[in-house]
C-alpha cells in the first residue's frame, strides 16, 4: 500500500478567495446555532441561524371530521375516478391550514475591517479544518499576516471568531448585527449589543446578545444615528462571541424568555479565553469526529476545493472520496446534538425567509435519509433528535389518526413542521401519503439493533406499537384479490391519489416485522403480536410487471421512460431488506429492472438514494458512477449537496452509500466489502459500526479483502458472511473457534470489549 492512514491534515477544504455566494461560504454549527462564513478579509459576514425560529406558533393541524368522508374517498378510488376523489379530498380531508410554516434565518454578523483595502490583499487562503470544526482566514495586507478564527461552541453554546495578526496593534474593525426579520430592535449596553425580535406578532420570539473581548487596544460600544455597534481599535486580538435563543420551549409552547436564556449563555463565558474556548470545542468534537478514519490510498491533489469538485477524477482524486464522506460526518456532528431539534431540509442553515420547501422535515426520504448514516457512521448520539422529534408526532399524529381515519394508534404524512404537523398538506394527489411516521419508526429498530440497549427499546416501542396500532385498523381489503391494501395513498411523488401503493406496504410489513421483534425482546403484547403476523401474510406482496420491473402500484401500470426522482417502490431494496440478491434474485432483478428505467440522473438526493440501491445490488461500480456525478454535478463550491437548491439530505445519503459498498450488515451476517468499486484498489475504514454492538476497522488490498479488527462492545454471537473461508483469532492472537452455518455465512462467539481479526485463510496470521 502507497498510505493507509488518513493524516488530519488531509482533512481540509480550502479556497484562494472569499465566498461570493451563500453555498461557497462555509457551515459551522453545534446542533442548536449554526452559521455561514464568507470570509472577506474587508466586511466580514456571518449568517447566523439558530434551530427554533420558525414561522407559526402551537397549532392543530388535523381536520375535524375528516374521516366522515374517507370511505367515499376510498370507493372513488375503487371505481377509477381518480380526480373526483382527489378533488373531494382537497375539500374535505387535507390539513386545516393547508401549508405548514417555515424554518427561519436568525442574524446576520458583519464585522467591518475599515483599514484593510481588498486591494491590497496578498497570499489569502480560506479554510474548513474538518478534524478540528474550524473555519480559518489567512491573508497578508501590507506586509501584515492576519489570522481569523471561526467555531460554533456546544460547550459554551455561542458562536466565536477570534481575529489576531503577526504585529501588535493591528486589530481594528467595528462588529454590528442585522437581520432578514422586519420586527426587530438593536440597542446597546455595557456588555455589547443585544438584537430583540419576532418572527411575527404572536409568534417566536428570540435574542442575540454580542460582546467583545480584546487584548490591548480599545473596545467601545457605540450608538450612532440609532444603529449601535462596537468598535475595536489598535487591539493585538480580539475574541467576538454571540449568543442566541428563542422563546420556543416545545411545540406547544411558546412562553420562554429569550433574553433569560441569553444572559446564562453569556455567564457560562465569564472569565473563560478564547483558547479554552477552542480546546473544550475541540476536545468535544472530536469525541466524536475521530471515531472513524477512512482512507483510500491516495493523497489529496494540491488544488482549492472548488476546483476539486468541478473538475473531479474519480481515479486520480481518491482522496476527494474520503474528503467528501469525513464533511458528511463533520455536518452530522455540527447540525444534529442531543438536546436540540433533528436535521431540517437544510440541517440548520438557511438564509431565506420563503425558504425551499419550507425548509421542513419531508419525511417520504428527505428527513429518514438525512439519519440513513449515524448508526454505521459511529454517531449514534447525533440520531437522539429523530426519537425526539417522534415522541411529538406520536401526540399530533394520534389526533390526525382519529380525525382523518378513525382508527387508533398515531399517523404521520409527508411532511412535518416545528409545530408538529402530522395531517396531509399541499395537495391530495400526492399529500395523503400515510406511511411518513411508521418509516421514521424505522430508524427507532435500527438504533436498538446496533447497541441492544433494552432501556431504549422499553422507552421507544409504544412509539412502534401505536404507529403499528394504526395501521391494524387503517389497511382494508381489496374486492379485486383479497389482499389487504393501503388507500387510499400514492407513491411519493407521482400517480396521484391511488390505492395499494407498493411502497407503502414494503414499510408497513417491515414496521410489523420490526414490532413482533420487539414485542419479543420486550416480552409483551402477545396478543397483538399475533395479529400483526396474521395481517403480514395478507398484505399485498411485491410484484413483477410485464416489463420485469418490480411494480410501483398493484396494477402493472410502470412507464419504462418515467425518469422521476422518486425511487419509491425499491423501498424494500434499501433502506429496508425485504429484497436482496442474497434473498430471491427474481425480486432483485425486478428491482434492477425498474432502477434501470429511472436512470443514473435525478436531483442530488435521488443520485444519493441510488448510490445505495445499486450497492445493495453489489454493483460497487455502478454505484461509484452515480457518486461521481453527484460530487461534479450535485455539489456546491463548499461541498453542500445540490438538489439544487441546497437541501443537506444528499450529503447524507451518499455517505451511506459510501459505507454500503463497503460494508452490509442488513442480512443475517456482516459482508465485507460486497461492492467494492474498482477504482478502489486498496484502503481502510476504521471505527463503523455493524447491529449487535460490533466496531468495525477493515482492511483491504488489491481489490480484495485482506483483514478486519471486530470489536465487541457485547458479549453477542458475530456472524461474518464471506465469499471465502476466514479465520478468527483473539487479542493474544489464538485461533477462535467457529461454525460454518453454510451459505458463506460463519459464526463466533465474541467477549465485550474483546477485539477479535478476521483474515481471509492464506493472509496473515
Amino acid at each position: 500500500m502507497t498510505r493507509l492512514e488518513n493524516s488530519s491534515h488531509d482533512l481540509v477544504l480550502w479556497y484562494r478567495k472569499p465566498a461570493q455566494q451563500w453555498v461557497e461560504a462555509l457551515p459551522i454549527g453545534n446542533g442548536r446555532l449554526g452559521a455561514m462564513v464568507f470570509g472577506d478579509p474587508k466586511v466580514e459576514h456571518l449568517q447566523v441561524n439558530e434551530e427554533t425560529i420558525w414561522t407559526g406558533k402551537p397549532h392543530d393541524y388535523a381536520r375535524k371530521g375528516a374521516y366522515k368522508h374517507l370511505d367515499t374517498i376510498r370507493s372513488l378510488i375503487a371505481e377509477g375516478r381518480q380526480k373526483e376523489a382527489e378533488e373531494l379530498a382537497m375539500e374535505r380531508f387535507m390539513s386545516d391550514p393547508l401549508r405548514q410554516k417555515e424554518y427561519q434565518p436568525f442574524c446576520d454578523l458583519y464585522l467591518d475591517f475599515t483599514a484593510i483595502d481588498p486591494d491590497q490583499v496578498s497570499s489569502y487562503r480560506r479554510a474548513l479544518d474538518l478534524d478540528q470544526a474550524l473555519v480559518s482566514v489567512d491573508f497578508v495586507h501590507q506586509d501584515v499576516k492576519y489570522h481569523r478564527e471561526y467555531l460554533t461552541s456546544y460547550p459554551h453554546q455561542a458562536v466565536v471568531v477570534n481575529c489576531s495578526a503577526d504585529q501588535n496593534g493591528m486589530i481594528s474593525f467595528r462588529a454590528s448585527l442585522g437581520s432578514a426579520h422586519e420586527d426587530i430592535e438593536i440597542t446597546a449596553s455595557s456588555e455589547g449589543l443585544i438584537l430583540s425580535g419576532r418572527v411575527q406578532p404572536d409568534g417566536i420570539r428570540f435574542q442575540a446578545r454580542l460582546i467583545v473581548n480584546a487584548d490591548g487596544g480599545a473596545v467601545t460600544v457605540k450608538t450612532d444615528s440609532g444603529s449601535a455597534s462596537i468598535a475595536v481599535n489598535n487591539a493585538d486580538s480580539a475574541t467576538i462571541m454571540l449568543v442566541g435563543a428563542s422563546s420556543f420551549v416545545s411545540y406547544s409552547d411558546i412562553s420562554g424568555n429569550p433574553a433569560g436564556r441569553c444572559t446564562r449563555y453569556l455567564e457560562g463565558l465569564q472569565g473563560v479565553g478564547y483558547d479554552q474556548i477552542k480546546a473544550a470545542h475541540i476536545q468535544d468534537y472530536q469525541q466524536l469526529f475521530r471515531t472513524v478514519s477512512f482512507d483510500l490510498g491516495a493523497k489529496p491533489l494540491d488544488q482549492p476545493t472548488d476546483w476539486r469538485i468541478a473538475n473531479f477524477d474519480p481515479s486520480s482524486d481518491l482522496q476527494f472520496v474520503a474528503l467528501y464522506f469525513q464533511y458528511g460526518r463533520y455536518l452530522m456532528i455540527s447540525g444534529s446534538r442531543p438536546g436540540c431539534l433533528p436535521l431540517n431540509l437544510q440541517g440548520i442553515w438557511n438564509d431565506q425567509l420563503r425558504p425551499p420547501w419550507g425548509s421542513k422535515y419531508t419525511c417520504n426520504i428527505n428527513l429518514e435519509m438525512n439519519y440513513w448514516p449515524t448508526e454505521a457512521a459511529n454517531l449514534a448520539s447525533c440520531h437522539q433528535p429523530l426519537f425526539n422529534l417522534l415522541r411529538v408526532l406520536q401526540q399530533t399524529g394520534s389526533v390526525v389518526a382519529k380525525e382523518h381515519y378513525n382508527c387508533r394508534g398515531w399517523v404521520l404524512h409527508h411532511n412535518t413542521d416545528i409545530w408538529g404537523g402530522a395531517a396531509p398538506i399541499n395537495d391530495s394527489n400526492h399529500g395523503i401519503w400515510p406511511t411518513g411516521g411508521a418509516w421514521l419508526c424505522s430508524h427507532i429498530w435500527q438504533h436498538y439493533l446496533y447497541h441492544q440497549d433494552l432501556d431504549f427499546l422499553s422507552e421507544f416501542y409504544p412509539i412502534m406499537r401505536d404507529a403499528a396500532l394504526f395501521f391494524v385498523d387503517y389497511l382494508v381489503e381489496d374486492e379485486k384479490t383479497g389482499w389487504l391494501i393501503s388507500t387510499p395513498s400514492n407513491s411519493p411523488e407521482q400517480g396521484g391519489l391511488v390505492a395499494g401503493p407498493t411502497m407503502d406496504h414494503q414499510i408497513i410489513r417491515e414496521l410489523m416485522r420490526n414490532c413482533i421483534a420487539a414485542s419479543e425482546v420486550l416480552d409483551c403484547d402477545h396478543e397483538l403480536r399475533s395479529q400483526w403476523q396474521a395481517i403480514l401474510e395478507r398484505i399485498a406482496p411485491n410484484l413483477i410487471g410485464k416489463h420485469g420491473q418490480l411494480q410501483e402500484w398493484l396494477e402493472d401500470l410502470d412507464d419504462p421512460n418515467n425518469k422521476h426522482r422518486h425511487v419509491s417502490h425499491l423501498y424494500a431494496l434499501f433502506p429496508g431488506n425485504e429484497i436482496s440478491p442474497d434473498i430471491d434474485s427474481r425480486f432483485s432483478e425486478a428491482a434492477k429492472k425498474s432502477l434501470e428505467f429511472r436512470g443514473d440522473k435525478g436531483t442530488g438526493w435521488s443520485m444519493a438514494w441510488k448510490i445505495n440501491l445499486w450497492a445493495r445490488l453489489l454493483d460497487g461500480d455502478h454505484a461509484y458512477k452515480l457518486l461521481t456525478t453527484l460530487i461534479r454535478e450535485g455539489t456546491y463550491p463548499n461541498m453542500f449537496d445540490a438538489h439544487p437548491p441546497f437541501q443537506i439530505d444528499g450529503n447524507f445519503g451518499a455517505i451511506s452509500g459510501i459505507m454500503e459498498m463497503l460494508v452490509q450488515s442488513h442480512l443475517d451476517g456482516i459482508s465485507f466489502l460486497p461492492a467494492l468499486p474498482s477504482a478502489w484498489p486498496e484502503g481502510r475504514i476504521k471505527g463503523i459500526c455493524v447491529p449487535g454492538g460490533f466496531t468495525l476497522d477493515l482492511t483491504w488490498t488489491q481489490g480484495r479483502f485482506e483483514e478486519a479488527y471486530i470489536y465487541s462492545k457485547l458479549d453477542n454471537e458475530c456472524r461474518i458472511r464471506s465469499q471465502e473461508p476466514v479465520q478468527i483469532y483473539d487479542s493474544s492472537n489464538q485461533l477462535v473457534p467457529m461454525r460454518n452455518l453454510g451459505k458463506q455465512l460463519y459464526a463466533f462467539a465474541t467477549v465485550k470489549n474483546e477485539t477479535y481479526r478476521i483474515a481471509a485463510c492464506g493472509g496473515r496470521s
